[in-house]
This record gives structure tokens, sequence and C-alpha cells, in this order.
């Protein structure tokens, strides 16, 4: 009976060795990135004064707001629609490379956040495709993780986080956000 229980020990531990160390080596080979970009996208929401220059519009507002002017309460309610540019550095008027396209809403009272959903439409002489983003973004943190959660063309089925930053903001007319992308599953 000894021998039996110290038999299945040494099986146990045999097999717990064997397999945890493929499975350690595997995953140290998967943290590093396959592909690792970094964008930025510039957002000029409009205010019902720059049509000219307007790249994102307020397309749902709550009963107490309007569609030119973001609502109080941390924005609660406000959807907005975007169609901005991408730039590999943060100035706005470099040449794009891209346009991110998709939409956010502000989803609480009492906390400054957003929920988003885009793409990143590349269309440059080093990348060609999409990158389909999603994810919360708590707004008042420094840096925010949104799910990389598909892609097309020079990024088909690719799989990664971005992390996101705010790099500069002008009132609630204009951002620039900082899009650190790290692409683990690269096809």
């Amino acid at each position: 009976m000894k021998s039996r229980k110290l038999s299945l020990i040494f099986l146990f531990f045999f097999v717990l060795l064997s397999s945890s160390s493929g499975k350690a080596h595997k995953r140290i080979l998967r943290h590093k990135p396959c592909k690792h970009l970094v964008l930025y996208f510039h957002d000029i929401l409009y205010n019902g004064k720059n049509a000219a220059n307007a790249t994102s519009t307020i397309v749902g507002a709550p009963a107490w707001g309007n569609r030119t002017i973001l609502a109080g309460q941390g924005h609660f309610g406000d959807m907005v629609v975007f169609y901005d540019p991408i730039t590999v550095d943060n100035n706005l008027h470099s040449p794009p490379v891209g346009r991110a396209q998709g939409f956010y809403f502000y989803d609480r009272k009492d906390v400054f956040t957003a929920w988003l959903g885009f793409s990143f439409v590349l269309n440059s002489t080093d990348y060609k495709g999409t990158i389909n983003f999603a994810g919360a973004d708590p707004l008042m943190n420094k840096t925010r993780d949104i799910s990389v959660i598909g892609g097309t063309g020079d990024f088909f089925m690719t799989r990664g986080v971005a992390t996101i930053m705010t790099d500069s903001f002008e009132g609630d007319v204009y951002f620039r956000l900082q899009a650190d992308i790290k692409l683990y599953e690269c096809y």
C-alpha cells in the first residue's frame, strides 16, 4: 500500500513537471509581440461651428442633452461616431496613414468613462488592411488597454492589445490618442 502511494505521488510529480515545463516555454514565447505599431488618432468633435474640420459627431444624446454639445454628468448617454485621421506622429497635419472609424459612447454618470468599438483602416506603403478594437475606456486612467479582436489584409485575424493614452485634448472639441498596439497572433 505504501509503495502504491509512493508510486502515485512520483507519477503525479513527473506528469506535473513534464507538462508545466513545456507550457512555461510556450508561455514565454507568446509574450513577445509578432507586430508592434505606435499610431495616433485625432478626434475633432462637431460643435455646431466647425463642420469643415470635424471628424466626429454626436449621433445620440440623452433627453437633457443635444447633438452639438456633450451632456453633463460625465457626458452620460452621448454616442459619438467618428472618422478620424491616423498619423505616425502626434502632429494633426502629418500625412495620414489611414483612418480610425467607429463609435464611442459615454456609459456612466459617476465616473468619466466610455466604451469603444472601432477599426483602424490603414492604407500606407508599410501596411494595408484593418485592425479592429473593442473595449472599455476608463478615461481618467493615464493608460488604458483595449482588445484587438481581429483584422484584415496585413492584419488578417490578428489578436492583441492596444494601450491607449490621451496624448492631448482641447476641451470637449479635440483630443488625440496614442495607440501602442502589440499584436500576438499574426498570420
